[in-house]
């Protein structure tokens, strides 16, 4: 054949295969034939996949659906001489439904299949694979689905890895191998199971789940209860009724500590095949405690939010809120003392604050889980992520600096008394204690505090109520200091007594208003351009105008009202100009990523499936502008000389997810690990294992990482 006549068989071939490998879009579900590598290669067996992408909350079924459902089939229409082998099944998921139980996939799966070529194929020519495939998809109700499949590739003597290869090898390694299980036993009596093996390794089989390969053998929805009984592990199951005569084989998948997707903690899964025999099992109540490495339950979400709300307190944003706070208590004091007024005034203003900031976090959980609801990629924090939010923050604080010192008298939001409007200790003043709570929660929200990540990645997966709830614990952790020196007043006697030193402390605490302010405009810089950021500045400018010559006017010279009018429209006029649509961020974007570009790579799926195809380790930070920890944690321990030589010594890709900007791939990434706020710090060692890093990370945390690559 003529060099311009094979030429041609090849684009025709290539194009043949983008034209026949387009995805089909079915009811709630996404399907294609997809390839590990890019052209058939004669005498080598070739791996493709059926690629489900399910719409949220949507799934279809493993080989064993369990109580009810469907598994998906493919038949498949191969050139002669080819040969399709069965299925290979990922570890499923369960999905409970009332009282049943289910087995199968949701968000995106590859059914892998091996397809053997014939022995006289050559290369130059093309391969076209049709299949058949049909599922059953569930949600609230099932709609059984199918689609007709093509799948077409050019036949070269090499091919090098398709743009799915890194899918492929996950995939992988989540397809369950039989495994020999050291003294595995397995024993009925009645309906008990016991199944019984040394786990072996240093707390291995902390967490188990069994899923089985036979159907009508073990009751799916029965709990699977996991003992420790000297050096071997116990799992309790319920046999299915009626026990079939001919079960005398027990046959599963073993999941062990979360399976291959938790492989850096030491997870795994295995097919097995134990004889069943008859005799005698223990009944088994509850499932005894097991250390370590335990699955987060509501009472630890509730825990660890009230922990992480603690913390919130001690966040450089947050921090000049509550010195506000602090010092509208040293006022309040003085003017109870003064006036000779009980306590419970200084308690219901602690009581106040503490309803504003458990209430802020409510609806603003309540907000981002109506969004989510509706499809928008949303995680905590979101409120951040939008220009204007950030602008009128700075313009907030701004404004509190300046009446700090004493420029103009306003109070909302600071909870702060002086000699002209201390005769009122209701009304406004706990209307500013409440408005004060809302601030601190604005600016506390985008911070994933320690134990907050575990625990907000929970509350999002659960119901509404259930979510709810950790969000409000939230809450309670964050004003339980402030509200804890309210209710039990004694503690105030530790503060320095009232003194002209209050003015002077006033005043100060204008300066970490303003702190905050270049915080904020930071952040902002990372979503706008820089004449965005110069009208900002500008509006800051006529702000300072508009405070000074209110101030005049409210020591009686009135002309200067409609100054202060006039310079605050020009100021919101400057800030909605500067946070409009056309305001540069995809520029500013750019800039960013060339800056750093010396090391850090922008992130996405597919550049860091690429890297991992390579068999190269992968470094990913979700980090944002506006998380203070992100920043704290890049600073300290990312950019160390000894944590950068780790890093190059080991050949490790370093990618960076910027969330600064709302960014749905990344907000679908953090869902995958189970978080919807950043920071999360994620290690890939490019051959299937993941390890994930704590939220605040040490020079040694990182380097023991890496070590364990």
């Amino acid at each position: 054949m003529p060099a311009f006549a094979r030429i041609a068989v090849l684009a025709l071939a290539l194009i043949a295969g983008a034209a026949g490998a387009q995805p089909v879009r079915g009811d709630n579900i996404e399907s294609e034939l997809v390839a590990a590598t890019d052209a058939a290669v004669p005498g080598q067996p070739l791996q493709v996949a059926l690629r489900l992408k399910h719409d949220p909350h949507w799934h279809t079924y493993w080989q064993v659906p369990g109580d009810s459902g469907l598994p998906t089939q493919i038949k498949w229409q191969l050139p002669a001489g080819w040969q399709a082998g069965p299925i290979e099944w990922p570890v499923p998921q369960r999905f409970p439904v009332g009282p049943l139980m289910n087995f199968g996939y949701e968000g995106e799966v590859l059914l892998l299949t091996t397809l053997t070529p014939p022995a006289g194929l050559a290369p130059g020519g093309s391969v076209e694979f049709a299949a058949r495939a049909d599922w059953l998809i569930c949600k609230d109700v099932c709609i059984p689905g199918g689609a007709d499949l093509k799948l077409a590739l050019p036949v070269r003597e090499t091919a090098a890895p398709s743009r799915r290869a890194a899918q492929f090898a996950a995939t992988r390694s989540r397809i369950p191998q039989p495994v020999a299980l050291e003294a595995a036993s397995a024993t009925i009596e009645d309906m008990r199971i016991r199944f019984a093996f040394r786990p072996g390794g240093a707390g291995g089989a902390r967490a188990v789940e069994f899923f089985p390969l036979e159907e009508a053998r073990i009751e799916p929805a029965a709990q699977q209860i996991l003992r420790r009984e000297g050096e071997l592990a116990a799992l309790y199951l319920t046999a299915a009724r009626p026990v079939a005569p001919e079960f005398k084989t027990l046959k599963g998948v073993l999941v062990v500590d979360g399976g291959p997707a938790r492989a850096d903690r030491g997870g795994w899964a295995g097919i097995v095949s134990v004889p069943l025999a008859a005799g005698t099992v223990a009944v088994v109540a509850a499932p005894a405690p097991v250390e370590g490495g335990a699955p987060v339950t509501l009472w630890f979400a509730l825990v660890g939010a009230f922990v992480g709300g603690l913390i919130l307190n001690l966040m450089p944003c947050v921090f000049p809120v509550l010195s506000l706070k602090l010092l509208g208590l040293v006022q309040h004091q003085r003017v109870e003392e003064e006036a000779h007024i009980a306590h419970p005034s200084l308690r219901a203003h602690g009581l106040v604050y503490g309803s504003g900031v458990i209430a802020s976090f409510v609806v603003l959980a309540a907000g981002l889980i109506a969004l989510r609801a509706a499809g928008a990629q949303l995680g905590w924090g979101f409120q951040l992520q939008t220009p204007w939010v950030v602008a009128a923050l700075t313009g907030l604080f701004f404004l509190i600096g300046l009446n700090l010192l004493g420029a103009f008298e306003f109070t909302w939001g600071t909870g702060l008394a002086n000699t002209r409007v201390g005769q009122r200790l209701a009304g406004d003043r706990l209307s500013g204690s409440f408005g004060t709570g809302i601030l601190a929660v604005i600016v506390a929200a985008p911070c994933t505090a320690p134990f907050m990540g575990a625990a907000l990645g929970y509350a999002i997966t659960q119901p509404a109520a259930i979510a709810l709830a950790v969000f409000a614990m939230l809450g309670v952790g964050m004003a339980a200091p402030y509200v804890v020196l309210t209710v039990f007043p004694q503690l105030l006697a530790r503060l320095p007594r009232p003194g002209a030193w209050m003015e002077r402390f006033r005043q100060i605490m204008a300066f970490p208003m303003f702190a905050t302010c270049v915080w904020l405009l930071w952040v902002l810089a990372q979503q706008v351009d820089i004449d965005a950021v110069g009208l900002l500045l500008l509006a800051l400018v006529l702000l300072g105008l508009a405070a000074w010559a209110f101030g005049l006017a409210q020591r009686g010279a009135q002309r200067y009202r409609w100054v202060a009018l006039g310079a605050a429209v020009v100021a919101v006029y400057a800030t909605v100009s500067a946070t409009g649509a056309d305001n540069g961020v995809a520029a500013r974007a750019q800039a960013a990523v060339a800056k750093d570009a010396a090391q850090w790579q922008p992130w996405s799926r597919a550049s860091m499936e690429q890297a991992i195809a390579a068999g190269k380790p992968v470094f990913v930070d979700f980090t944002a502008a506006w998380c203070v920890t992100c920043q704290a944690n890049k600073r300290l321990v990312l950019t160390a000389g000894g944590v950068e030589n780790a890093f190059r010594a080991r050949g490790v890709v370093l990618m960076r997810a910027d969330w600064t900007n709302r960014d749905p791939e990344i907000t679908q990434e953090l869902a995958r690990f189970n978080r919807n706020g950043v920071p999360l710090y994620v290690l890939y060692d490019g051959k299937g294992g993941t390890q994930v890093l704590p939220e605040l990370l040490t020079e040694r945390t990182v380097l023991e990482a890496l070590a364990r690559l």
